[in-house]
């Protein structure tokens, strides 16, 4: 019953339009009044301080800053310049440099809110240009920039970690082959469609072999910071939050070598890192409040006792969590739906014997699949508002085909457990 009231009370103040942050500590009072017979709201100073000072939460504004200045110094811009050099030649032609260079982005950020938003500035304009098929191109916006929160480094897999207490340098590792595998998926998603109708496919672009070499140098200033981020921390010579930190330094050292580390620069990404931070500490402290909440009444231990009372296998009990957040995905934005459900489910999944790092790639995967679906899809309305005309309508239309390319690759994980575990058990 409280598992009802819970997200009942949750969708009804989404759809009130309260926000999210405010929707979750409200709905943390609601529950307290309700169900608790001690006055836990006196508690939320302590929760606040005790969540915000926490070491590796400093991640989250580095990978922030990282993007913000990325965006703001020519490296996105140089990047997907090169992709296109290198994969226009396929059927579907710019929307592949959509799916490549979100990926590399993601590789060097941690958000695909950012990722969607910086591949989306540069590649927008290229629709009326080359002639594109609209939703298809909008979706391949929408859909690569999921790859943002898959791809290491991620934000949701550090608070993922930071949730279940489970090692982020390994859960990196686990994102790295399926986030390759679904950005695969993506492209070939792109050219069935494409030989299927003709004309989806845009103005074909000629270009030469000395072109496409000359282009590879705009492709290593990405690859540099992904080098700094990533190695640093298997080398042993950094911890994830610190990694952000150099990935920052980074990318301030390319903006200096590419003449765009100016003032205004700075405090431009300076003010868009304040603002996206704002929001996402909001939310997590929000989230840690009713996540203390819903373990002093008990929620998390009677959901296992529920589960476990309907003598499902535990492949069959895999499924009905699968279902129930593809269902909440249409409903709940996706990070304060992994802060507010792992504390609940990932609790069950290791009673049932399965990996936590081989679910933690499976709900980033459930996470990417509600930023493309709507009508609560965060990507479809970032794609949107770059897009500044024509109606949603043709981005949620262009996202559908690239939702099932997700259902694809969930299947993959599931039946191929390994694609997730291989690497962190080198580690």
């Amino acid at each position: 019953m409280i598992l009802i009231v819970t997200f009942s009370l949750l969708l009804l103040f989404i759809f009130l339009a309260i926000p999210v942050a405010a929707a979750l500590g409200l709905l943390g009072v609601v529950l307290d009044e309700s169900f608790s017979i001690m006055p836990l709201r006196r508690a939320i100073g302590d929760m606040m301080w005790e969540n915000s000072i926490e070491f590796l939460l400093v991640a989250v504004p580095m990978f922030v800053m990282l993007g913000e200045i990325m965006l703001r110094s020519d490296i996105a811009e140089k990047m997907y310049d090169a992709m296109a050099k290198w994969l226009s030649w396929l059927p579907g032609g710019l929307m592949h440099s959509n799916i490549g260079s979100s990926a590399i982005f993601a590789a060097t950020s941690g958000s695909s809110v950012a990722t969607a938003a910086t591949v989306g500035t540069v590649a927008v304009p290229q629709i009326d240009k080359r002639g594109y098929h609209t939703p298809l191109f909008l979706g391949s916006l929408a859909a690569g920039g999921t790859l943002g929160i898959l791809i290491p480094p991620s934000v949701g897999l550090i608070i993922y970690g930071l949730l279940t207490n489970t090692s982020v340098p390994k859960l990196y590792l686990a994102g790295i082959l399926p986030g390759l595998v679904l950005a695969g998926l993506y492209s070939l998603t792109i050219v069935l469609l494409c030989l299927a109708n003709k004309g989806w496919g845009g103005e074909k672009i000629s270009i030469s072999w000395s072109e496409r070499f000359a282009s590879l140098p705009n492709l290593l200033q990405p690859l540099f910071i992904f080098i700094v981020v990533i190695g640093s921390i298997y080398a042993g010579w950094a911890t994830p939050t610190e990694s952000a930190s150099l990935g920052v330094l980074a990318a301030l050292l390319l903006s200096w070598k590419n003449g765009k580390l100016t003032r205004d620069m700075l405090l431009k990404s300076f003010e868009g890192t304040m603002r996206t931070t704002a929001m996402i500490m909001l939310i997590i402290l929000a989230a840690a409040f009713l996540n203390f909440v819903l373990a002093v009444i008990g929620l998390a231990a009677a959901f296992q006792s529920f589960i476990e009372g309907l003598g499902l296998s535990p492949f069959q009990v895999l499924l009905i969590i699968i279902a129930i957040y593809l269902v909440m995905g249409c409903f709940m934005e996706s990070l304060s739906m992994l802060i507010t459900t792992t504390p609940i489910v990932v609790p069950v999944i290791v009673a049932l014997g399965y990996d936590p790092i081989w679910f933690g790639v499976v709900l980033m995967l459930l996470l990417e699949t509600a930023l493309i679906t709507p009508p609560i899809g965060l990507n479809l309305y970032v794609v949107q508002s770059i897009r500044q005309s024509g109606p949603i309508k043709d981005v949620i239309k262009g996202a559908i085909p690239f939702v099932f390319a997700m259902f694809v690759m969930i299947g993959l994980v599931i039946a191929f457990p390994s694609m997730a575990l291989w690497l962190p058990s080198l580690l």
